[in-house]
């Protein structure tokens, strides 16, 4: 948006913004290489429960980010292994 914020908008207020008024500049456009490379990651039912310690911080952030948390955290990771495997 062409104003900056200090903190994020409502979405009652965001709702109220127009089209016009956005500003994408800091978004980069999504071109034929992103889908190329983009792969749907579908969440498998079939997981397995256990304890384990994070660093606070790491815990914050990711809740910081809303529900579903721990399926993100999941998500970093086996795009981790995915990329170490090959």
């Amino acid at each position: 948006m062409k104003k900056r914020y200090e903190q994020a908008l409502k979405v009652e207020a965001l709702v109220q913004v127009e089209d016009e008024d956005i500003d994408f500049s800091d978004i980069p456009e999504l071109d034929g290489t992103f889908f190329e490379k983009a792969r749907l990651i579908a969440p498998n039912e079939r997981k397995q429960q256990l304890t384990i310690r994070f660093d606070p911080d790491i815990v914050q952030w990711f809740k910081a980010q809303g529900k579903g948390y721990q399926s993100r955290m999941n998500a970093v990771l086996r795009a981790y292994v995915d990329a170490h495997r090959r």
